[in-house]
């Protein structure tokens, strides 16, 4: 899950900037984990120890009440409200990488995903990207190949990925729905080469930079075996001691490099 927090952080300086290139400093003194980070961590933390995803929200929020949260999931986490709020925007997503790492099988990374969305993205389209994200998580660690990914991901999901990058960057913009990024994030990793060029990759979209990052990052380093070391160890060193608790105690759990 390192590739998906080195992603939410090297894209929250771009997040709303409308960067559209590629070529950005990957970490500046204003680099910091969001709420992709955090509920990330949550999940994490649930599949290693147990719980409630609604509890382990609720308390991640009180912790880090000023990470970036959306205004409707801020004012759920909040008020600790229980019930979802049939959401399609991409938090779902955003937080589900621990899932595809932690998975025994395809099916169960589409439970899990589920979960962990319908909790307040109740949405078929807010659980649709949860499970896409997982699903290309589970099978680039179980060695699909990236075409083998792409056919699944179509079929399955109803995601259309055959525009290019370079198709999709010139018109695209801010847009934190499911169905408005987690295609175009998919696209970024299925374009690169490694972690970082997934990270790039994302970021040069122009759009919801630190979760498109996140989802991308987290694909690559699923793919590629890992995070490079010197992009892991700074990613690690932005984090609360809490939170790098949680993240070094998932990677022992699940063997991540």
């Amino acid at each position: 899950m390192l590739g998906a927090i080195a992603g939410d952080i090297i894209g929250s300086v771009h997040e709303g900037a409308g960067t559209k290139r590629r070529d950005f400093p990957l970490f500046t003194p204003e680099s910091t984990f969001t709420d992709d980070t955090v509920l990330s961590v949550a999940v994490a933390e649930v599949l290693l120890e147990g719980g409630d995803f609604v509890d382990a929200f609720h308390d991640y929020y009180h912790r880090y009440p000023d990470a970036g949260f959306g205004g409707i999931f801020r004012q759920w986490a909040a008020g600790r409200a229980r019930d979802p709020y049939h959401s399609f925007g991409n938090g779902s997503a955003m937080r589900v990488g621990p899932v595809g790492f932690a998975a025994g099988s395809l099916d169960d990374a589409l439970v899990l995903a589920r979960r962990s969305a319908e909790v307040t993205h109740d949405h078929p389209d807010g659980i649709r990207g949860a499970q896409a994200v997982a699903a290309v998580i589970y099978l680039a660690r179980a060695g699909a190949t990236k075409p083998e990914i792409l056919t699944e991901v179509e079929g399955r999901f109803g995601y259309d990925l055959s525009a290019s990058l370079d198709d999709i960057r010139p018109g695209y913009r801010f847009d934190v729905t499911c169905r408005g990024s987690v295609p175009q994030a998919i696209i970024a990793f299925l374009e690169a080469d490694g972690v970082e060029a997934a990270i790039r990759n994302a970021v040069s979209l122009g759009g919801d930079a630190d979760t498109l990052a996140c989802m991308a990052g987290g694909m690559a380093e699923a793919f590629h075996g890992g995070v490079p070391t010197p992009i892991a160890e700074e990613a690690l060193s932005r984090l609360e001691p809490d939170l790098r608790r949680v993240v070094e105690a998932f990677r022992a759990r699940f063997a991540l490099p």
